[in-house]
């Protein structure tokens, strides 16, 4: 990736107004929804300008498939750390709301606040206890080799 691609990288208000900070995989920056419903991992490229996967090289796209892979291990992780055990995940690029491109990674279960219908628009989100939400993002960034 380009360095003055990072340099210009700015994160959209929106997320961090709903989710805190994971850690930097070698393309995306990848934060902990907070919404203590699911385990959710969000991955945003770090590159300026983007809104959909085809404005990726395909280079990159192949290593934004990776490492959804590895968030779906971190999202299990995060589960685990708070007894909240995930059953499926579900991967989604929306950006509706959010126009700058990114990927939601999202634990699931049977019985789940949702289940089996999408997370998107289902109640009101519960936030994290501060202690749990640690523990969560412990087991993400443990993961994810962060």
């Amino acid at each position: 990736m380009p360095q003055a691609a990072r340099v210009m990288f700015e994160l959209h208000p929106a997320f961090a107004a709903t989710s805190e900070p994971v850690g930097d995989l070698a393309l995306c920056h990848v934060r902990l929804q907070t919404d203590a419903r699911w385990p959710w991992l969000v991955l945003i490229p770090r590159q300026a300008g983007l809104r959909e996967l085809e404005d990726l090289s395909h280079g990159d796209r192949v290593v934004l498939m990776a490492e959804i892979v590895t968030a779906g291990a971190a999202v299990r992780a995060a589960g685990q750390a708070v007894g909240w055990p995930v059953g499926k995940l579900n991967v989604g690029q929306l950006g509706n709301l959010t126009p700058q491109l990114h990927v939601h990674v999202v634990g699931r279960r049977p019985g789940d606040p949702a289940w089996p219908g999408p997370v998107w628009g289902v109640g009101v989100a519960a936030p994290w206890d501060p202690e749990a939400q640690a523990k969560a993002i412990t087991g993400a960034r443990a993961a994810l080799g962060l």
